[in-house]
């Protein structure tokens, strides 16, 4: 009989973590929950508390896992990122070069900057924002550690996501929970740019799927987004006919969300990444997709199912 495969996830108290819990968890696999705070963990899984910045502390975690993954989202502060996410890779990285665990990162698009076209895995780094320099940083430190020290180790991205549970996407802010509320669902940007999401069951699934696969280690991936040409305004009148409303949008204009942002300290760091949404955003996850026949949830479906939820 083989041992079930050891899974800890750092920074488990987000939808991604528990999307990917799920997902191991219905592959048998042993799935260690690391966070700072208690949270309700599925039947099975082990849940330890520690903060990532604690380099004791996360090598503690790490002990006896096969695969560690970085799930976590810090707080959104350029300061704190600036001064957190070093620590906390790094201390990721020791612990599982200590303890032999491969290491699976993931990570968002901030660190390609604005690209003109699709972004790929073979995107450069070209930030244009303090956090897009954090995390081309962080990811930098990781494939360094992988060529350096023999780290085994793999990043998987994400678009901006949306899906059930997912309280801190903009879709569930601006549209989806305003929907619910009977209110006119709103949007930010430019209605009109192309702007990509990652379902997040999508997403779970394939960081599940990834983990599993010998040949996904040591390279980077996309997770299966869906490639239709999604704009604000089509989203959001999809959103309105699938909530059985008549087609509403109210849209922020960029020196609304700024003055906002004097008493608004979430709109204030966001200023710096509205580039995404005023030209277009394009993600490409055809490497997934072709190496391990993975699909992404169309958005009529994936809407569908997060108005349904509670948020």
């Amino acid at each position: 009989m083989n041992t079930p495969s050891r899974h800890t996830l750092l920074g488990a108290g987000g939808v991604i973590a528990r999307e990917l819990t799920d997902a191991l968890r219905a592959q048998g696999a042993h799935v260690r929950l690391v966070s700072r705070r208690v949270h309700p963990a599925p039947t099975g899984a082990e849940h330890v508390v520690a903060d990532l910045l604690d380099a004791e502390a996360v090598d503690r975690a790490v002990a006896g896992s096969d695969v560690v993954h970085l799930v976590a989202g810090l707080r959104y502060d350029t300061a704190a990122w600036q001064s957190e996410w070093p620590r906390v890779m790094a201390n990721a990285i020791e612990a599982c070069l200590r303890h032999g665990a491969r290491l699976a990162f993931f990570d968002n698009v901030y660190a390609y900057g604005r690209v003109d076209g699709p972004m790929t895995e073979d995107t450069p780094f070209n930030p244009c924002s303090r956090k897009g320099e954090v995390r081309a940083a962080i990811a930098t430190s990781l494939l360094d550690a992988m060529r350096r020290d023999g780290l085994r180790a793999l990043i998987a991205r994400s678009a901006d996501f949306y899906g059930p549970g997912a309280g801190n996407s903009l879709i569930e802010a601006v549209v989806m929970a305003r929907l619910r509320a009977g209110k006119t669902p709103q949007w930010v940007g430019n209605p009109n740019a192309v702007h990509s999401f990652t379902y997040t069951p999508d997403a779970g699934a394939a960081l599940a799927r990834l983990a599993l696969e010998p040949s996904a280690w040591g390279q980077t991936w996309h997770l299966p987004t869906s490639p239709e040409a999604m704009t604000g305004e089509r989203l959001v009148r999809l959103a309105n006919e699938l909530a059985g409303r008549p087609h509403r949008m109210q849209v922020a204009p960029r020196w609304l969300l700024r003055a906002m942002g004097w008493f608004v300290p979430i709109l204030r760091e966001n200023d710096e990444m509205m580039y995404q949404f005023e030209h277009d955003y394009r993600f490409d996850s055809r490497k997934i997709e072709r190496a391990f026949g993975l699909r992404s949830t169309g958005y009529r479906e994936g809407l569908q199912r997060t108005l349904a939820s509670a948020g």
